[in-house]
């Protein structure tokens, strides 16, 4: 049985892939825990001193929210589904040894967050990236929070507010993306990164890491309080769900029967 989250170890770096493919790996309630408990299972593995972050399949490294999840959630149940969010986010940035994300494809909202809470972001040049919760009637606040970290306020305004997803290109020019490579050796770059920061001196790794941690989370914790009363008052708009039902209606339509 395929699991949602799939961990391999190899020498001193794990490898853990995002594993829902024919749903362009888009996060679930499954994958989000599973993903939550491999994490938490790699920090303490004293073996393990990187991890690289990777999604199954050509075309995406995680596609933000898994829309038939989505869709489903009552304005009762949006504390608890967001704070879940929160604490999959948290487990990439708890990490005390360094992770490196490989995206192909395309990284968009929970998929484009996840890989801002990494360390080291390596993709290709024609992978897509961005924050398109706008134009599924959500406010774009964690997101815009973590890109804070990364670029100026011009950029984060542009992708926060049009929602349009920019090539990894682009996403390497303005900050958001540590390092390039071509397609083929996506997989191979991200390990040899990983080796290398799996070679430094652990205990100023970690203490770095931490360090850095300390000085985001203040921002980050607000930001994710000020998440749930946002959607909230979307979810009371009603515009999410009207969204994101005529997608759901459109690819029905479009599956076989």
């Amino acid at each position: 049985m395929e699991t949602e989250v799939m961990v391999e170890v190899e020498g001193d770096v794990a490898v853990v892939t995002l594993n829902r493919p024919q749903r362009m790996n888009a996060v679930n309630h499954a994958l989000r825990s599973r993903l939550i408990e491999s994490l938490a299972m790699l920090n303490r593995d004293e073996r393990v001193r990187a991890v690289v972050l990777a999604g199954a399949g050509d075309k995406a490294f995680c596609a933000g929210q898994d829309l038939d999840e989505a869709a489903a959630v009552g304005w009762q149940q949006i504390v608890p589904w967001l704070n879940q969010q929160r604490a999959m986010y948290q487990a990439v940035r708890d990490l005390d040894k360094p992770c490196v994300a490989a995206v192909r494809g395309v990284a968009a909202g929970a998929g484009f967050q996840l890989a801002l809470c990494a360390d080291w972001r390596i993709t290709t040049a024609d992978a897509r990236w961005g924050q398109p919760e706008v134009k599924a009637g959500l406010a774009s606040i964690v997101g815009s929070y973590l890109m804070t970290l990364h670029v100026g306020h011009t950029h984060n305004v542009q992708m926060s507010l049009s929602g349009d997803l920019v090539s990894g290109q682009r996403a390497f020019d303005i900050g958001l993306v540590t390092e390039l490579c071509q397609e083929g050796q996506l997989l191979s770059a991200a390990m040899a990164r990983a080796r290398k920061l799996a070679a430094l001196p652990p205990t100023a790794v970690r203490l770095s890491k931490q360090r850095l941690r300390a000085m985001t989370q203040p921002g980050f914790d607000e930001a994710c309080v000020a998440g749930i009363r946002s959607q909230l008052e979307c979810y009371a708009d009603g515009e999410p769900q009207r969204v994101m039902a005529e997608f759901l209606n459109k690819r029905s339509a479009k599956e076989p029967q």
